[in-house]
């Protein structure tokens, strides 16, 4: 019913950028939170960035003042920008929508993750 899709990945030198975006479609009703998570070989995935409707976004640590999120709510989307990137940020990077959506006349709420997009900081 909700199909949520990254895209922006790839390959940085340390000290670079990239943009990551979200997309979520469907039978979409509202969408109140959307996040942007990582998880590197080895480790759990963790959160990086999270903005909810009517919130304050906020960070990790490890983030916080290098990379900002920002949302489209008309669009259902979300991006990530990250700046400063150095090699502990290489990940697969996954977003979350937390979805309220129809289906069969009624409306349901769940949390729908992308497929998940590379990043690799190295030179």
């Amino acid at each position: 019913q909700v199909q949520v899709v990254e895209s922006g990945g790839g390959l940085v030198q340390p000290g670079g950028s990239l943009r990551l975006s979200c997309a979520a479609s469907g039978s979409i009703r509202d969408i109140h939170t959307m996040g942007w998570y990582r998880q590197a070989p080895g480790k759990q995935r963790e959160l990086v960035a999270r903005s909810s409707t009517g919130g304050t976004p906020n960070y990790s640590d490890s983030v916080a003042g290098r990379f900002t999120i920002s949302r489209d709510n008309a669009k259902n989307t979300a991006n990530l920008q990250m700046n400063s990137l150095q090699p502990e940020d290489s990940a697969v990077y996954y977003c979350k929508a937390d979805v309220f959506y129809y289906t069969n006349g009624k409306i349901r709420n769940s949390a729908f993750w992308g497929q998940g997009t590379q990043v690799t900081v190295s030179s």
